[in-house]
């Protein structure tokens, strides 16, 4: 098995390998990881099905104690793969609370923060290609 990590690695059965290579990808193959389904209302919208999580998007959790919670992302760690919503904390035997990290994985987004032009810009082109797409395929099956 490989010492460094390697973006030629295919595939592997081998959890041990899976998760080493999560750990040891570098941080702008990691920003990936933090990729977030997309509610029906913005899947139908967009055409595609999930988008990496970013601050001020509102999300909802659909896995562990904090399901069925809403709130805005405030802060994403791309080094540990997790997102931090507002609203939802555990509190520490100090008394104090804490923001509670999240798995991308286990939320969904419900509403997208589009104030970053780049980002808005992404989203309508993919948006276009989609329709684009989806034309085709009506087309294809009148044949």
């Amino acid at each position: 098995m490989r010492q460094e990590w390697s973006s030629n690695w295919v595939r592997s059965v081998q959890p041990r390998k899976q998760r080493k290579y999560r750990y040891n990808a570098p941080q702008h193959v990691r920003k990936a990881f933090l990729s977030v389904h997309l509610s029906k209302e913005l899947r139908a919208k967009y055409g595609i099905r999930s988008l990496v999580a970013r601050k001020d998007d509102s999300v909802e959790v659909m896995r562990g104690t904090s399901k069925g919670l809403r709130g805005k992302i405030a802060r994403v760690d791309t080094k540990n793969s997790a997102v931090y919503i507002e609203g939802i904390a555990v509190k520490k035997v100090s008394g104090t609370e804490a923001m509670k990290p999240i798995k991308a994985s286990n939320v969904r987004l419900i509403d997208l923060y589009l104030e970053d032009k780049q980002r808005a810009a992404k989203l309508n082109r993919l948006a276009v290609a989609a329709n684009k797409a989806k034309a085709a395929a009506t087309v294809g099956d009148k044949k």
